[in-house]
């Protein structure tokens, strides 16, 4: 990868990249809460269940398609991604960070991903990959970063939510390197049947979390 292409992957998925993604905590703060997620062991098998077999699979062939697809079928795949949504929430927090990732991204350009915003809000997965393939940066690289990111900022909300210390969330973390290494690999052929997953529980602590009494995040 050119250093300039590199450069600029870093900072669209950058904690600091205004996305909003530190108001979100794709169900986890149900599951703290309910006692599904309580510790480090547990939550270390909650994020790789949800990345391998869940939304973190289904982002990254969502993801895949857009960096792939031409002009004409860019409106279908983003369609596809709000579709595949399992809830409202789960819609709210894709669409949400889409939005907020192609605003921002405004400043290097992508007449593409602008194009497909007119039509409303873009998932974020599909926003990250048309603004990749716009700007040279190599599929598996674009989707390494956006699966890491995904991690990282679920590990964050769960240290805050737990509580965990940081150390407890670094080996999170590392341990996730191996789930995230073989869900690149898998979606590398991936087509638009291969769109889904089998992370229930995931799915219903994010239906459960709307009714969540108190809650720190919007998800």
């Amino acid at each position: 990868m050119k250093t300039e292409a590199l450069i600029r992957l870093l900072a669209w998925l950058s904690p600091s990249f205004p996305t909003g993604a530190f108001a979100y905590s794709h169900g986890l703060e149900w599951a703290v809460e309910a006692g599904a997620v309580s510790d480090e062991p547990s939550l270390l098998g909650w994020l790789s269940d949800v990345l391998a077999y869940g939304s973190g699979h289904t982002d990254a062939v969502l993801l895949r398609l857009a960096w792939r697809t031409s002009d004409a079928a860019l409106a279908q795949v983003a369609e596809l991604a709000a579709a595949a949504c399992p809830c409202r929430e789960r819609r709210i927090e894709t669409l949400a960070q889409g939005e907020a990732f192609a605003r921002a991204a405004a400043v290097w350009g992508s007449p593409r991903l602008a194009g497909i915003m007119q039509a409303g809000p873009v998932a974020y997965p599909v926003a990250v990959g048309v603004l990749a393939a716009d700007h040279g940066i190599a599929e598996d690289a674009a989707l390494a970063a956006y699966l890491q990111a995904l991690a990282t900022n679920l590990t964050s909300a769960a240290v805050r939510l737990i509580p965990l210390g940081q150390t407890s969330g670094l080996r999170v973390l590392a341990k996730l390197e191996p789930v995230l290494l073989r869900v690149i690999a898998d979606t590398r052929a991936a087509s638009p049947g291969d769109i889904g997953g089998a992370c229930f529980r995931s799915d219903i602590a994010a239906m459960r979390h709307e009714t969540q009494v108190t809650r720190l995040f919007r998800t």
